[in-house]
């Protein structure tokens, strides 16, 4: 069975594996276009939905990038529209953003890659409030994994939760696609948390509402792919990688950075972000 946590993709597979060309119940998706990029919304609306695609009822968007895209700031735009509408919070409430994944291990490194490019304003609200008052306070953690700290990162976010006091979480992390055609050229965002490792059969405790005590959004981009997928008579029991990964994780992190920073400072330009912030490939 060819994994995803892609759920554009799973529909697909779901309709494919049932030989069905009718609209799958519970399901409901339309596609459209944001600042030129290709967007496709999946809501999962009922239990139906939610058995069919293995997946949280909830909203799912995707935006796809076109392969090898190197305009940051274009890509950026985009997300962030996206973002700001799926999260649609209001001016006062705050965030903490949670990098997931292991920085040493390249396509896991797309959530403390991130989240090191963000622009943080929870301690210049506290600290400089003439100058950073009217911000949205924005704080960031990056719990690492398991084997090199020991703790569930999800124990790690629960302290982190409860000092902070935000409003919602968001979390940033790699995926796994169905398909090498959507290897780092497809972002999703969703409304639903995340269960980190689940697209690579290392399912980790699920980042949620119900475990977190506040609403959890998620954004990600596929760093891997299953072998099974690719077809051929190699092993098939692997995960595998784009060869340019390096530059791919650099890239889309640096987008991602920056669709955050955007989305959640809206009164504030790219420019803005540069005296506080750098952004690779920018």
């Amino acid at each position: 069975m060819i994994r995803t946590d892609l759920a554009m993709e799973a529909k697909t597979l779901f309709e494919q594996s049932a030989g069905r060309t009718t609209r799958l119940e519970g399901v409901r998706a339309r596609e459209r276009e944001t600042a030129g990029f290709p967007v496709t919304e999946v809501e999962i609306l009922d239990p139906r939905g939610e058995q069919a695609l293995g997946k949280p009822i909830g909203t799912y968007i995707t935006v796809e990038l076109p392969k090898h895209a190197r305009d940051v700031s274009a890509a950026a735009q985009a997300v962030a529209q996206e973002l700001r509408a799926l999260m649609a919070l209001g001016p006062a409430q705050s965030v903490l953003v949670a990098g997931l994944g292991n920085d040493a291990v390249t396509p896991d490194a797309v959530g403390p890659k991130t989240a090191a490019g963000l622009f943080l304003t929870r301690h210049l609200i506290a600290h400089l409030p003439k100058y950073f008052g009217s911000c949205r306070s924005v704080s960031a953690v990056t719990p690492g994994v398991l084997a090199t700290t020991g703790i569930e990162s999800l124990e790690l976010l629960r302290g982190a939760c409860a000092h902070v006091r935000p409003d919602c979480i968001l979390c940033i992390d790699a995926l796994a696609a169905g398909a090498p055609e959507r290897l780092c050229s497809t972002i999703q965002m969703t409304d639903t948390g995340i269960v980190p490792g689940s697209g690579v059969g290392n399912r980790r405790a699920a980042f949620r509402k119900e475990t977190l005590g506040v609403p959890v959004f998620a954004l990600g981009v596929p760093t891997v792919v299953d072998a099974a997928s690719l077809g051929g008579d190699g092993p098939q029991e692997m995960i595998v990688t784009p060869r340019d990964i390096d530059a791919q994780v650099s890239f889309l992190s640096a987008v991602l950075s920056e669709a955050i920073n955007l989305a959640l400072h809206p009164g504030f330009t790219r420019e803005d972000f540069a005296q506080f912030v750098s952004f690779p490939c920018s």
